[in-house]
């Protein structure tokens, strides 16, 4: 009978701690490497620089989840960027600037999160129908700025609920707050965020996927830490954008070793002063696995501005990425771009390469910049 007794308490514990399980993960990933760059200034000499988070964006961060029963888990996410060249914080110095949040989740409904999280614009078409999320062209291999929010999103002060996966079927909706007294719908200043609200939806079954996202951001340069690069120097779309409202729909096909995407993305930028600036961004890409360590990839973009001056991009992007392991991978990248239109050379726009914003842009007097990365990255 005591044998019984004890096997039923130690049965019980068990259970008990079974009940209450709970998990926090450390993870990272460091992105390093060499970058040549042509037309890098106004006197169109070259640049040889250290460049980090090109790939992706070098980082750390916590994960942890608590089993509370009945399918119910209680989650959280602290997420750091830095520059593994200099050690700096990244996301204007912000400690937990990629993502910082705390949230449920419950079995076949999906979770509901709360803090500094990524649009649906970021999270369903950056990642998975694009060159840059596919392929190690990362960071060069997106859109003028991020200007479509595929890459850099991060939305502060939000509520945000994402489905659970519906034989393949997942959507979702969030909203920023702007945190500023008398001003629900956002309004521009500083030291606080501006509003914003995302939904998308995606279906990805086999060797198929097709997703859509929008996401409108109103007063972007008054969000702190920043949602993306505002600072074009573009005069058409300078100073303090009133709405930054973009769409996007993305599909991707494999057949064996073989994988081809596409996008379309449509952005409009009301200034306060009026007048809308327009970008409209197509990209095909394709990549293909060799051997399970050897990957291919080319991509193509073209990007149109439209406003009281016009500009045309042709991106041109190529890599080779060899996995040492599954944690470790070296690569080769080259990306070329070519700037057209009225006002439409370097002059209209910030050189970028090296930086962690996405893509990049000749210098000052130049329509046309080439650059050539040789890169190593790290998972933990």
């Amino acid at each position: 009978m005591n044998k019984k007794v004890f096997a039923a308490a130690t049965l019980a514990v068990f259970a008990s701690a079974a009940h209450a399980q709970s998990s926090v993960t450390l993870y990272g990933l460091i992105d390093a490497g060499f970058t040549y760059s042509n037309h890098a200034n106004a006197q169109a000499q070259h640049l040889y620089q250290y460049g980090d988070g090109v790939a992706q964006g070098s980082r750390w961060g916590l994960r942890g989840t608590e089993d509370l029963g009945g399918g119910l888990k209680a989650l959280f996410v602290l997420e750091n960027g830095f520059n593994s060249g200099t050690g700096a914080l990244g996301q204007g110095s912000s400690l937990f600037g990629r993502q910082a949040y705390v949230g449920l989740s419950q079995n076949g409904i999906g979770s509901l999160t709360f803090g500094r999280q990524y649009s649906f614009s970021t999270d369903y078409l950056g990642g998975s129908y694009t060159n840059g999320g596919q392929t190690v062209a990362g960071n060069y291999g997106y859109h003028i700025n991020d200007i479509d929010q595929l890459t850099s999103s991060r939305i502060s002060n939000a509520v945000k609920f994402s489905s659970a996966n519906f034989a393949g079927l997942t959507f979702g909706a969030m909203y920023g707050f702007s945190n500023q007294a008398g001003a629900f719908a956002g309004a521009p200043g500083t030291g606080g965020s501006s509003s914003a609200y995302s939904f998308g939806v995606n279906y990805a079954n086999g060797p198929f996927g097709i997703g859509a996202a929008y996401t409108d951001i109103r007063y972007p340069g008054s969000a702190s830490p920043t949602t993306f690069s505002t600072t074009l120097a573009n005069s058409s779309i300078s100073g303090v954008a009133k709405d930054l409202a973009t769409v996007g729909v993305g599909a991707k096909y494999s057949i064996g070793a073989a994988t081809a995407y596409a996008l379309w993305t449509h952005t409009n930028i009301e200034q306060i002063a009026g007048h809308m600036t327009t970008f409209n961004a197509y990209e095909v890409g394709g990549k293909y696995a060799f051997t399970p360590a050897i990957t291919g990839a080319l991509g193509y973009t073209y990007m149109q501005a439209k406003d009281q001056t016009n500009g045309h991009w042709n991106q041109f992007d190529a890599s080779a990425d060899y996995a040492l392991s599954k944690r470790t991978d070296v690569y080769l990248l080259g990306v070329y771009q070519q700037a057209k239109g009225t006002n439409s050379k370097g002059a209209a726009l910030q050189a970028q390469i090296g930086s962690s914003s996405s893509s990049f842009l000749p210098a000052a007097g130049a329509n046309t910049q080439l650059a050539v990365r040789v890169g190593i990255r790290h998972k933990f």
